[in-house]
């Protein structure tokens, strides 16, 4: 049994970029293999049936045994040749010698049980393997192959490498999107699971973007194509995810330093045990349970498994070694805009003045703010469509700057804007008297006038996320001791932001090379950080770090290469979820090194003292194998427990464009 061909499937089974499999011959052969087995052990097993039927035929019983063995040997010793010829002494080898001396000695139905249980682990752990990357591999098949092109006023299907920047597609209902673009006719709702991991469908309309893999379920859509093949959202996560795969810990590393040296070690204890008992059995049973399997395995299924978790979740990891090092962090760094908050502005006080309805200072605020781009028009907008407050068509619209915009609403002239510029146009009033907010803590304000006279304002916030609370609560529950928030921001809306969210300790005010020197002088007291910022303005930061990680990745290439792991969605629910599967990843590693540190060397032991027969070694040994691989596969499983999340509405690059109308 080659012990590295285990790994090597853990690590080298990949695919074309087309999405075609490129390991259809392998495929082929794992089916020849399986039939060569089964024919096999029907030829050792007629060997037993003939002997116990028919005494005196024993020439039969033997030639059966004999064709069997060879049926089921000759592979193994055949690659232990090819091995030896390359130059490579590994314990193919070892099986090989074991199976030999099986045959030399004519216990040709012992040789060929041997064998088959041998090959059965092969074929056990390939399979499951195979099982376990299916998961993550299958991301590569999401994509269509065709795709319907918009031409004159007609569609064509093309196949989808075909597609280029700037061409219209049409998706229809229970079509997947064939490339990253954006929306540009239709609305529809899409299953994202595959790209940020949410299994809940998202609403998409005109203008907003969507990835390519991702399932269209309800409406019909024209997108215009922004990115195609390799330079898709998916195509960069699964060329990351297969990037990630080739990776190895380093304890695997130095493993792979000294497997060179184990080989011989085994042959040399087998020269001893043959010395000092001359039972040739012993010798085959000390190589056969001499073959690592299990410790080989031990920790690239339990990298695979959590890898395959890690990717449904939507949690990108780019190297192994990164998910190892997340069960070991101890401090967080949070940057605050678009991180443990939204990023966007949203309604959070509406307050009319004198016989104004709360609807009706709705409707005329975003009727006179309908035309314009500024964020806090958009929160009016969405707002009056959540309530389903019907808008007006505003007539003669100007819009000054930063500043405010006035329209005729119903006939009478409506103004909405800061204070000053309120008073500048002839207001009556003394408007930040009416009001009882802080502006220093982060509230952007509209007031609202018709014909010069106010009828109220409405405060708006950039929001905390729902989950930032429970996540960091989360954080330290899982062992990590220090949790900061560094921002840009005005200190006192930092501040007012971190005791909202839980979290003690607060930086304001802060420049990129302020939040870089942070981070620094915290893991020089020894802490290992993480930062998670947005990945577009915090790259800096993400890198001083011991691990940087990116909120909502999906469609950002800037997030996704800035940072060591990358989440694809906004949801801070995963971070506690990442650092509880990096330390049961651990714990499941080291859990497997023990099982195959006993079932190797305490299997030569028992073999050594005819505690085991050869056939008996052959079951221990893949019994070992397989303990580790279901060990491993639990992992697959860690996060199931995770509500579905939307994703947050897309955030404004700059935090204080958003407010400069305070």
């Amino acid at each position: 049994m080659r012990v590295t061909s285990h790994t090597e499937l853990l690590q080298d089974h990949h695919h074309h970029h087309d999405g075609a499999c490129a390991c259809g011959e392998h495929h082929s052969h794992a089916e020849v293999r399986l039939t060569q087995t089964l024919v096999g052990l029907v030829l050792v097993l007629n060997s037993f049936l003939v002997a116990w039927l028919f005494g005196d035929a024993q020439p039969v019983a033997a030639g059966s045994a004999l064709l069997g063995a060879i049926v089921l040997g000759g592979p193994l010793v055949w690659t232990a040749l090819k091995d030896l010829r390359s130059g490579s002494l590994n314990t193919n080898v070892l099986v090989a010698l074991a199976i030999i001396a099986l045959w030399g000695s004519e216990h040709y139905a012992e040789a060929g049980i041997v064998s088959f249980f041998m090959l059965l682990g092969q074929i056990i752990e390939t399979r499951t393997a195979e099982g376990a990357l299916a998961s993550i591999h299958s991301l590569i098949k999401l994509t269509p192959t065709k795709a319907r092109r918009l031409v004159g006023s007609g569609e064509e299907e093309v196949p989808v490498h075909e597609l280029a920047p700037g061409d219209c597609i049409r998706v229809r209902p229970g079509d997947s999107v064939a490339a990253d673009g954006v929306i540009v006719a239709g609305q529809s709702s899409l299953n994202q699971a595959s790209v940020t991991g949410e299994s809940l469908p998202t609403d998409k309309r005109v203008g907003e973007a969507v990835f390519a893999g991702t399932m269209n379920l309800t409406g019909v859509l024209e997108i215009r194509v922004t990115h195609v093949g390799p330079n898709t959202t998916l195509g960069r996560v699964r060329d990351l995810i297969l990037a990630a795969e080739k990776t190895k810990l380093p304890i695997v590393r130095l493993m792979d330093q000294y497997m060179g040296l184990y080989t011989p070690l085994v042959l040399i204890i087998g020269a001893l045990v043959w010395a000092f008992t001359h039972d040739l059995s012993r010798v085959v049973a000390v190589f056969i349970v001499a073959c690592p399997c299990a410790f080989v395995l031990a920790a690239p299924t339990a990298m695979v498994a959590a890898l395959s978790a890690a990717a449904r979740l939507g949690i990108l990891i780019k190297n192994t070694a990164d998910l190892e090092l997340a069960g070991r962090i101890n401090a967080f760094v949070f940057d605050k805009t678009g991180t443990l908050t939204t990023g966007s502005l949203a309604v959070s006080r509406l307050v009319p003045i004198g016989e104004t309805s709360p609807a009706e200072l709705l409707r005329l605020a975003a009727s006179a703010e309908k035309y314009s781009n500024h964020p806090a028009a958009v929160a009016l907008a969405k707002l009056a469509s959540e309530a389903g407050v019907p808008l007006a068509e505003p007539a003669q619209f100007s819009e000054t700057a930063g500043r405010g915009v006035t329209a005729t609403v119903d006939g009478r002239r409506v103004l909405a804007g800061r204070a000053q510029w309120l008073q500048d146009q002839g207001g009556k009033h003394d408007f930040l008297n009416l009001v009882d907010l802080p502006e220093a803590e982060g509230w952007s304000l509209i007031f609202v006038a018709r014909e010069g006279q106010c009828i109220g304002w409405i405060g708006l916030q950039d929001q905390n996320r729902a989950e930032a609370k429970e996540s960091l609560a989360g954080l330290l529950d899982c062992g990590v001791r220090r949790v900061a928030m560094v921002s840009g921001d005005r200190k006192n809306v930092a501040e007012r932001v971190a005791r909202e969210v839980g979290c003690r300790e607060v930086l304001g005010d802060c420049l990129p090379e302020t939040k870089v020197d942070f981070v620094r002088q915290v893991r020089a007291k020894g802490y290992r950080v993480a930062v998670v910022g947005d990945g577009v303005n915090d790259a800096p930061a993400l890198a001083a770090g011991d691990l940087g990680i990116a909120m909502g990745a999906a469609g950002s290439e800037v997030a996704i290469h800035s940072a060591s792991i990358a989440l694809m969605n906004n949801d801070l629910r995963r971070l506690p979820v990442l650092l509880r599967l990096s330390q049961q990843t651990r714990a499941v590693i080291n859990q497997n090194f023990l099982l195959g540190l006993f079932f190797v060397v305490g299997g030569m032991a028992l073999g050594a003292f005819q505690f085991l027969t050869p056939v008996v070694a052959a079951m221990f040994h893949v019994t070992g194998s397989l303990l580790v691989i279901f060990n491993s596969f639990r992992l697959v499983r860690h996060g199931e427990e995770l509500e579905p999340h939307h994703p947050a509405a897309p955030f404004p690059a700059d935090e204080e464009a958003s407010r400069d109308r305070n």
